[in-house]
């Protein structure tokens, strides 16, 4: 991105690119409904966001996103008056992509809170694809433990039926729930989404285009957010965020990665090292950074995970 909104870049490209002070500007005069507190609590570990960012960067996509809903309620009541129906608008669905410790948890809890304190739609319900994964015990039945993330090691059919449901305006969808703790699904557990205004919808793999002609989950988002990095940047990221879970969750006897605990910090290093180049880097090479092109609006970080740059595609 190169931080600018010049004419010659709009005039020849599909998106507008905007660094980090002039989409501030966009959402200026806007008071921001967050405390520090609330942060805390919606903030991933290690994630660097703060206050700053949030009133920066996400109070005016929170904004974009409000314009885009609004909209859209205009477009079903016109479509309602010239069908001559009376069915009820459905959700608005927000894809949220990225790769593994890119930030895109904390993004999509951000602005589902943000969302619902727009008083123009105050339910907002945040379901993550995880729960969709199949469970460990098919994954190795199938060979697919070592590819888990990558778009085979998910239950699509599942996860199409639970988006075109949402879509078709099914009072109640049920979702099934993920422990990152046992990684692995909660057998008997379900997630139930209520009929929201808005579903956001956050996985690495939910902007993946159709096969064969078929139908594909992408079809049914309404809006969708890449968050992006360069690799390496990612992968240290993701080699911190090991490290320090070595010293809190993994040590839980529950977890699935307690083995891991007992690690000194050069051996965790080199096993997450090897976790990246075997399962995340490759997943992100050929599976998620292809999407990013399919994304509505792009959200570039900078190596001090801050977001440093925002291309957004025209209308």
């Amino acid at each position: 991105m190169n931080g600018s909104r010049t004419g010659a870049r709009e005039s020849s490209s599909p998106f507008v690119d905007f660094d980090r002070t002039s989409w501030a500007k966009l959402g200026e005069n806007t008071p921001l409904p967050l405390t520090a507190e609330e942060l805390d609590r919606v903030r991933s570990f290690g994630d660097a966001v703060d206050l700053d960012e949030v009133r920066e960067v996400y109070l005016p996509l929170s904004r974009l996103l409000t314009l885009h809903v609004q909209e859209g309620g205009r477009l079903y009541r016109a479509y309602r008056t010239f069908l001559g129906a009376n069915t009820a608008r459905t959700p608005f669905v927000i894809g949220i992509a990225g790769s593994v410790s890119v930030g895109k948890s904390t993004t999509a809890r951000l602005l589902r809170l943000l969302l619902a304190r727009w008083p123009q739609h105050p339910r907002v319900e945040l379901v993550t694809t995880d729960g969709f994964l199949l469970p460990n015990a098919e994954l190795e039945r199938r060979g697919l433990m070592a590819s888990k993330g990558f778009p085979e090691s998910y239950d699509r059919r599942a996860l199409l039926r639970f988006v075109t449901a949402v879509k078709a305006g099914r009072a109640e969808v049920t979702a099934p729930v993920y422990s990152h703790l046992v990684y692995d699904i909660v057998e008997d557990e379900r997630l139930t989404v209520h009929r929201p205004d808005i579903l956001l919808l956050e996985g690495l793999n939910v902007l993946q285009p159709s096969v064969s002609g078929s139908l594909a989950v992408s079809d049914f988002i309404d809006f969708s957010v890449y968050v992006d990095a360069a690799t390496d940047d990612i992968r240290r990221w993701y080699v911190d965020r090991f490290l320090r879970l070595r010293e809190t969750a993994f040590r839980d006897p529950d977890s699935y990665f307690r083995r891991y605990a007992a690690l000194d910090e050069q051996q965790a290093v080199a096993r997450a090292e090897s976790i990246w180049s075997e399962i995340n880097g490759p997943n992100l090479q050929h599976n998620i950074r292809p999407t990013r092109g399919r994304a509505s609006l792009v959200l570039r970080k900078g190596p001090d995970h801050n977001v440093t740059g925002i291309r957004l595609r025209k209308v």
